[in-house]
């Protein structure tokens, strides 16, 4: 039991719109069984795939709790846009370049299972985890016509 977190990426495919989605798309099919029918059935899909997960970084769910949820916290899935995750990357560099900063901008919080609320080395590698993980997702050219959202479960 504690705070678990995850990103995922959403990809919507549409033979309709985009003709090069069209093999994705019957991959797709093919490995669920789905036969369309002539009038266009299964010529889009959604396909979600998680990029990062986190456990019991509270001051990282926190941060998306107040910057992307609306300050609610009920495990609900939440739209994320590519700028917030900039400046959660941002925020965490600033943070390795000088962690006297921590506590003042981004703040621990407890909770059900939650984790420490120590500003400790565990708090840091949760730190350089998240900017290393986003890094790498912001300049994924995979992932650059994504959509992103965050989950937690706790």
């Amino acid at each position: 039991m504690g705070l678990d977190m995850y990103l995922s990426a959403k990809k919507y495919l549409s033979k309709y719109f985009d003709a090069e989605d069209t093999g994705k798309i019957n991959a797709i099919n093919d490995i669920f069984g789905l036969v369309g029918e002539e009038d266009g059935d299964y010529g889009a899909q959604e396909v979600t795939f998680r990029i990062a997960y986190w456990r019991k970084a509270n001051q990282i769910h926190q941060w998306f709790v107040d910057n992307c949820q609306d300050g609610v916290d009920e495990c609900q899935e939440t739209f994320v846009p590519r700028e917030k995750l900039q400046e959660l990357m941002e925020l965490c560099e600033a943070i390795i370049a000088n962690p006297k900063k921590a506590r003042e901008t981004l703040p621990t919080a407890s909770g059900f299972f939650f984790g420490s609320t120590e500003y400790d080395e565990y708090y840091l590698q949760d730190v350089q985890h998240t900017a290393s993980r986003l890094k790498k997702i912001l300049n994924d050219e995979a992932l650059k016509k994504c959509d992103f959202y965050y989950q937690s479960s706790w």
